[in-house]
C-alpha cells in the first residue's frame, strides 16, 4: 500500500470521523431535498424551481454548478503534475463561461421554457428537433456525470485506505442512488438548493487551503512557484508549456483542440443553461450572471494555490497517491498536508472536511446533470413526440422521474471503466461534444434568419456523432496503454485525444448543408418573434409552440 495511505487505513479515529463529516454532508443535503419536495406542485417547480429563485441564490447555483469536481479535483491534480499546462484548464474553464455569458446565456433564458430544445423548436418542426436536442443532452449529460463519479470513487478510495477497483465500483454506485434521490424528489427546487450550499462549502474550503498553502510560503508566489519547479523533478520546464501538450506536431494539435472545446463547450452545456430559467425574468439572470462570474473567477485564481501547492509539498512522483489517482486527489492529500500532515489530528480533520466538501460537490453535480437530462426525456422526448396524446403534467413528472433512474443507471455502468482517467479530462470531452452538437444549433437558430429544421437536426447529430465517434477511436479509449479506458487492445485511428478540433467545425457545416440541402423553409415571422423574445424576454413564459 502506498505510504501515504497507511495513516488514514491505519487509524479508526480518522476513518470514523471521515464517515461522520460525510454522513452528515448526505444527511443535510437529503434534508434539503426531502424539502423541497414538499414544495413541487407543478412542472415548473419540478423543471425551473417555480422560477423563485433570485439573481443572488441562482448565481451561486450556477457557480456550484459549473465549480464540479474536474475544477477542484481534476484541474489541481493537472497542476501538480503537469506545471503551467494543467492550468491551461483553469484558463479554458473560466474563458468558457465569459462566452456562454456573451452568446447564449440570457438569450436562451428569454426564448426558451424549461430545456435547450424549447428555444430550438420554437421555430422548427417540433418532433426531430425535440428528439435530436434530447439525444444530445443526454449524451453530453452522461459524458459529464462519468467525471463526477470517477472523482467520487478516487476521493472515498483515499480516505478509506483503498486502491481496489471493487470498493472504488462501489462507491460509484453509492453517488449514483443518491443523485436518482435527490432528482427523483427534489427536482430543480431541490438540486439548486443543494448547489447553493455546495457552492458557499467550497469556497470556505477553497479559500481555508489557499490561505494555508500561502502562509507556508509567507505569501510569497515566487517561492511557491520555485518549490513546485524543484519538488517536481521537471525543473523550469514546469513552469513553463510542453510538458503535456506540445512535445510534437500531434501534441500541438491536441493542444488547440482542447483550448477550443474548452472555450466553446460551456455555452452548449445544458445542465448550465437551464439554470438560466429558475429565475423570473432577464433582470434577475443577469444578476445571477454577476454573481457566477465573481465566484468562478476567484475560484479559479485559487486552483493555482491548490494545483502548485500540492506540487511543492507532495509527493508527485511515479508510484505516488498523486500520480496513480492521474492527480484527483491531490487536493485532498494538500488538505492533509497543511492541516499538519499525514497521521496528525488536525491533517485528519482538514482533510476529512475537504473531503466532505468535495463529495458534496460531486453529489450537487451529478444530481444537476440528472435532472437535466431527465428533464429533456420527459419534457422533448415525451410528452411532444412519443405520446400521442398531451399527457398531463403528473404523467411527464412521472416520466421525468423513471427516466432519471435509467439515466442514472447508465452513467454507473460507464463510470466504472473509466477510472483511470484524469476527471478534468472527462470533463474536456464533454465539453468537446457540447460544443459540437449544440453550440452550432443554438447560434444558428438564434442569428441565421434562414436557419431551418434539417439544419438543425443534420447539425446536432453530425456533431453529436462526429465527437463520440472520435473519442471511441481515440487514444482515450484504446491504443494508450494504461491510460486508456480499455487496455490491451488498441482500435484507435484518430491521434488526437480531444475531438474538438475536428468535430466542432463539422458541427457548424453539417449545420450549413443540411439548411441548404434541405427542403423545409424557416417561418420569417417566426423568426422575427423569436429574436423579440431573445432580446426582449417579452413572451418567455408562454409555450414556445406553434
Amino acid at each position: 500500500m502506498n505510504p501515504l495511505l497507511v495513516p488514514l487505513a491505519a487509524e479508526p479515529g480518522n476513518r470514523a470521523l471521515t464517515i461522520s463529516l460525510f454522513t452528515a454532508v448526505v444527511a443535510v443535503t437529503l434534508y434539503i431535498t426531502s424539502w423541497a419536495s414538499r414544495q413541487n406542485k407543478t412542472a415548473a417547480d419540478y423543471y425551473a424551481g417555480g422560477r423563485s429563485f433570485s439573481g443572488a441564490q441562482n448565481g451561486l447555483a450556477v457557480a456550484g454548478d459549473y465549480m464540479s469536481a474536474a475544477s477542484f479535483l481534476g484541474i489541481s491534480g493537472q497542476i501538480a503534475l503537469y506545471g503551467y499546462d494543467g492550468f491551461l484548464y483553469s484558463i479554458g474553464f473560466l474563458v468558457a463561461w465569459l462566452v456562454a455569458l456573451l452568446l447564449v446565456a440570457e438569450l436562451l433564458r428569454n426564448s426558451g421554457r424549461f430545456t435547450m430544445a424549447d428555444q430550438l423548436a420554437f421555430r422548427m418542426k417540433q418532433k426531430p428537433v425535440r428528439t435530436a436536442a434530447a439525444t444530445s443532452t443526454i449524451v453530453v449529460s452522461i459524458f459529464y456525470l462519468l467525471a463526477q463519479m470517477v472523482g467520487a470513487g478516487s476521493l472515498v478510495g483515499l480516505l478509506l485506505g483503498v486502491k481496489s477497483e471493487g470498493i472504488k465500483a462501489a462507491v460509484i454506485i453509492l453517488v449514483g442512488a443518491l443523485m436518482i434521490i435527490y432528482v427523483t424528489i427534489g427536482g430543480m427546487r431541490g438540486t439548486t438548493w443543494v448547489q447553493i450550499v455546495k457552492a458557499v462549502l467550497l469556497m470556505a474550503g477553497t479559500v481555508v487551503i489557499t490561505f494555508l498553502v500561502l502562509l507556508k510560503f509567507h505569501f510569497n508566489i515566487s517561492d511557491l512557484l520555485g518549490a513546485a519547479a524543484t519538488k517536481s523533478g521537471h525543473g523550469e520546464s514546469f513552469l513553463q508549456p510542453g510538458l503535456l501538450y506540445g512535445k510534437d506536431f500531434t501534441g500541438q494539435i491536441d493542444f488547440l483542440s482542447l483550448g477550443l472545446a474548452l472555450v466553446l463547450g460551456t455555452a452548449g452545456l445544458p445542465h448550465i443553461l437551464i439554470r438560466f430559467y429558475t429565475v423570473p425574468d432577464s433582470r434577475s439572470a443577469r444578476r445571477s450572471v454577476q454573481w457566477a462570474i465573481g465566484l468562478i473567477g476567484v475560484f479559479y485564481l485559487m486552483t493555482l494555490a491548490l494545483g502548485f501547492g500540492a506540487a511543492a509539498l507532495l509527493n508527485t512522483g511515479k508510484g505516488s497517491a498523486v500520480a496513480d489517482s492521474k492527480g484527483n486527489v491531490a487536493s485532498p492529500l494538500l488538505a492533509e498536508s497543511v492541516g499538519g500532515g499525514a497521521g496528525s489530528l488536525g491533517g485528519a480533520i482538514l482533510l476529512a472536511l475537504i473531503a466532505a466538501v468535495a463529495f458534496a460537490t460531486i453529489l450537487a453535480v451529478v444530481a444537476g446533470l440528472t435532472l437535466t437530462s431527465a428533464s429533456s426525456f420527459a419534457h422533448d422526448l415525451y410528452a411532444n413526440v412519443i405520446s400521442k396524446e398531451k399527457p398531463t403534467e403528473k404523467q411527464e413528472l412521472r416520466v421525468a422521474r423513471f427516466a432519471a433512474v435509467g439515466i442514472g443507471a447508465v452513467a454507473i455502468a460507464l463510470a466504472i471503466p473509466a477510472q483511470k482517467l484524469n476527471i478534468a479530462f472527462l470533463v474536456a470531452l464533454a465539453f468537446a461534444v457540447a460544443a459540437s452538437a449544440n453550440l452550432p444549433a443554438l447560434l444558428f437558430n438564434l442569428f441565421w434568419k434562414r436557419f431551418n429544421t434539417s439544419g438543425a437536426v443534420w447539425s446536432i447529430y453530425g456533431g453529436l456523432v462526429s465527437a463520440v465517434v472520435l473519442v471511441i477511436f481515440s487514444p482515450v479509449v484504446s491504443g494508450n496503454g494504461e491510460k486508456s479506458m480499455i487496455t490491451g487492445t488498441d482500435f484507435h485511428w484518430f491521434p488526437l485525444s480531444n475531438p474538438g478540433i475536428v468535430s466542432i467545425p463539422l458541427g457548424f457545416l453539417f449545420g450549413v448543408l443540411g439548411t441548404y440541402l434541405g427542403k423545409d423553409r424557416s417561418s420569417e415571422k417566426r423568426y422575427a418573434e423569436l429574436t423579440v423574445r431573445a432580446f426582449t424576454g417579452a413572451g418567455a413564459e408562454g409555450p414556445a409552440k406553434h
